[in-house]
C-alpha cells in the first residue's frame, strides 16, 4: 500500500533520483514558534515561525460548528518535515523553473534541482524549510522576515522579506513583500491545501469550483509550460461558471496541476469554491497573474485537498513571453493574497 508521501511524490512526478543534495537542518536548535491568530467572530488561525506557515484555519459551517478547514499534520515533528508543502511560504521561485537554470543579464544561474530535472518552489532548502524572524505579533496578525543571501540555493542577490497574515472578521489576508539589491527571479505564494468539509479524510469532488480565467498554460510530461497560452473553453480546464470538481475532473487527460491565467478586473473574486454540505465557501482576490490550481491527495485520500496558488507563471524566467518575474535593485516585489469567508448558507 503506498504511503500518503509516495502518493504524493507520484503526484508531482518526482523521479525515484536523490535530489543534488538533501535538505539540512535550519533550525538553528531554535525553538520553533507557533501564533493563534483570532478574532471575536469566532473564526482562528494558528500560524508558525518555521516556513512562515499557515497550520490551521478554524471557519463555521451553516450549523455554527467551527472546523479547521487546511490538511496538515498533528504532530511538531511532521511539521519540520514537511514536504508537502502544507501551508508554506514557498520561494524564492514557487513552481517549476525547467532544467534548473535560467539566464538574467547576461549570465546563467543554476539553481537547486528537487523535482527530477526541475526546480520546484525554491529548491532543496528553499522559504519553507527555515526559520522566519518575527517582527510584528498581535492578536490577529503577525509579521515574520528573512534575509535570503545571495547565491541561496542559486538565486543571485541579497533578497529581503517580509511576510504578514492578519484575520479579519470575515476575512484572512497574506502579504508578502521584498526588496534586493541585484536582479534576481521571485515568485512567493502561500501553499495551502483545502478541505472545506473539515475532514481531510473525505473526498472534495463535490466541492464547488469557480475561476475567472479564460485561458490556461498546457504543460509538458514534467509539468513545465510550453509556452502556450491556450483557451479553457471546452476543455476540463473551463471553470468559468460554478462546476463539482468532479465533473471537470471525469473529462481530464491528466489530474490537476496546472496555471491559470486570471482575468485583469474580474467582476468578483479571482476564483471562489464551496462545500455544498457543510455551507462554507472562501472567495481568493490576488494581484497575481496567474493561479496554480492543484488536485491532491496527501494522505492517500482520493482527491482529498485542493490548492489555489496566486503566483507569477511557472519557468517565466525561461518564457520572454509570460510576465516578468525580475526584481531589480531599488523595485519592491508585493504580492497581497486574500482569503474572504461569507456566512456559510
Amino acid at each position: 500500500m503506498r504511503t500518503w508521501f509516495s502518493t504524493l511524490l507520484a503526484l508531482h512526478s518526482l523521479h525515484a533520483e536523490l535530489p543534488e543534495s538533501t535538505p539540512k537542518d535550519l533550525t538553528d536548535n531554535r525553538p520553533v514558534k507557533t501564533y493563534k491568530l483570532t478574532h471575536p467572530s469566532g473564526i482562528s488561525a494558528i500560524v508558525s515561525d518555521f516556513g512562515a506557515t499557515l497550520r490551521t484555519l478554524s471557519l463555521p459551517d451553516r450549523d455554527g460548528k467551527i472546523q479547521n478547514i487546511l490538511v496538515g499534520f498533528e504532530k511538531e515533528q511532521q511539521w519540520l518535515n514537511n514536504q508537502a508543502f502544507f501551508g508554506s511560504t514557498v520561494g524564492r521561485y514557487a513552481n517549476r523553473i525547467a532544467g534548473g537554470e535560467f539566464s538574467l543579464d547576461g549570465e546563467t544561474y543554476k539553481l537547486a534541482t528537487n523535482n527530477g530535472p526541475n526546480h520546484l518552489h525554491g529548491g532543496i532548502n528553499g522559504f519553507d524549510k527555515i526559520i522566519w524572524e518575527t517582527e510584528a505579533v498581535s492578536e490577529n496578525s503577525v509579521k515574520f522576515t528573512h534575509l535570503s543571501p545571495d547565491g541561496d540555493e542559486g538565486y543571485p542577490g541579497n533578497l529581503r522579506i517580509t511576510v504578514g497574515y492578519t484575520l479579519q472578521e470575515n476575512s484572512l489576508t497574506w502579504k508578502a513583500t521584498a526588496t534586493a539589491d541585484k536582479a534576481t527571479p521571485i515568485n512567493l505564494t502561500n501553499h495551502a491545501y483545502f478541505n472545506l468539509t473539515g475532514d481531510p479524510k473525505k473526498s472534495i469532488l463535490n466541492h464547488i469550483l469557480k475561476i475567472n480565467a479564460s485561458e490556461y498554460l498546457p504543460v509538458d510530461a514534467s509539468n513545465i509550460p510550453t509556452g502556450e497560452i491556450k483557451p479553457v473553453a471546452g476543455t476540463s480546464f473551463d471553470f468559468r461558471s460554478p462546476v463539482e470538481i468532479g465533473t471537470n475532473l471525469r473529462m481530464a487527460e491528466t489530474g490537476f496541476d496546472h496555471n491559470f491565467v486570471l482575468e485583469k478586473n474580474p467582476l468578483s473574486a479571482n476564483a471562489i469554491f464551496r462545500d455544498p454540505a457543510s455551507g462554507r465557501t472562501i472567495e481568493l482576490s490576488t494581484d497575481q497573474p496567474g493561479l496554480q490550481f492543484y488536485l491532491s491527495s496527501p494522505f492517500g485520500n482520493e482527491s482529498s485537498a485542493l490548492c489555489l496558488e496566486p503566483q507569477k507563471f511557472p519557468n517565466s524566467p525561461n518564457q520572454p513571453n509570460f510576465p516578468s518575474s525580475i526584481l531589480r535593485h531599488g523595485e519592491t516585489y508585493s504580492h497581497t493574497l486574500t482569503l474572504r469567508f461569507p456566512k456559510p448558507d
